[in-house]
């Protein structure tokens, strides 16, 4: 009962009952990640600006574009005609695997000299000459 709530009166978890039910309606279920997030492709042009098929994510959880990962990104901006569950991306052996932000959790980075970490810095160095109006 909570999630249908949470669902008709929220926009940032998940989906809206209008969305899924328009997804539902005009989509056709393309694939999941490992994050559980849902992704769609329309079933004809009637909702198109451009003349191609529209695409969506419906997120498990908080709603964030930074949870999509490179590959379902690349699908759902039309960078890559077929979706990973039909032709999986390649990952270079450099690349770093993908997070998502973490701005405002508990994993965010946070420097030396950060207010987060007690604001205590080093001493400014030799190098640094304080500006000063003439």
């Amino acid at each position: 009962m909570l999630n249908v709530l949470k669902s008709i009166f929220t926009w940032w978890n998940g989906a809206t009952i209008g969305a899924r039910f328009h997804i539902g309606r005009r989509g056709v279920f393309i694939g999941q990640d490992e994050r559980g997030n849902r992704y769609f492709e329309a079933k004809d042009n009637s909702d198109s600006f451009d003349g191609r098929l529209r695409r969506w994510v419906i997120y498990q959880g908080y709603a964030d574009a930074s949870k999509v990962s490179p590959d379902w990104h690349g699908w759902l901006h039309h960078t890559f005609a077929l979706p990973p569950t039909v032709e999986p991306f390649v990952i270079k052996p450099w690349e770093k695997a993908h997070l998502p932000n973490l701005t405002g959790t508990i994993h965010a980075r946070r420097p030396q000299g950060s207010l987060a970490r007690g604001g205590e810095r080093q001493k400014a160095t030799g190098d640094y000459e304080a500006w000063t109006p003439e």
